[in-house]
């Protein structure tokens, strides 16, 4: 769906952000998998270009604000996951439909949703108007001692790509 007449790459590329590669796997599975019109994303680490760029416990190592940059990288690897298995490429993501965050910190920190706002925001700019599902986890650890860990569910149009 375009609003205004913009679609969700140009929004991307005026927010001065593109797609990264994606991100390889860490263990045996794949980044994404297109089943109907959905596409589920594998949980996705903050890294970029093969680098974790976020690590440890937020609320302790990690301050709120960098979780919240944690996940919107996350995020943004899952738009590239997403749009590396949608039929007609990056366009044909329509909506994401839900998102599953994890956070690692203590036991003692509840502000996971804070958090994960840093992906929630990022997609609420990209794809006005399209909300989606969450759930904000924290937990003791993440593989590779990720701050956070996203995954994600679109949605895709393959007969009319926006």
């Amino acid at each position: 769906m375009m609003v205004d007449g913009t679609s969700w790459l140009e929004r991307l590329r005026a927010m001065d952000l593109e797609l990264p590669e994606v991100a390889r796997p860490v263990a045996a599975y794949v980044p994404a998998v297109l089943h109907g019109g959905l596409i589920m994303v594998s949980g996705q680490l903050p890294t970029s270009k093969g680098q974790l760029c976020y690590r440890g416990r937020v609320g302790t190592e990690l301050t709120v604000e960098e979780g919240q940059a944690a996940a919107r990288l996350c995020a943004l690897n899952a738009l590239a996951a997403a749009a590396s298995v949608a039929p007609g490429g990056a366009a044909a993501l329509s909506a994401p439909l839900a998102v599953q965050g994890f956070v690692q910190c203590g036991a003692e920190f509840h502000d996971q949703a804070r958090v994960l706002n840093g992906a929630s925001e990022l997609l609420g700019a990209l794809f006005p108007g399209r909300g989606h599902s969450r759930a904000a986890v924290g937990c003791s650890a993440l593989p590779l001692d990720a701050a956070v860990e996203v995954a994600m569910t679109f949605a895709v149009d393959a007969a009319e790509p926006r």
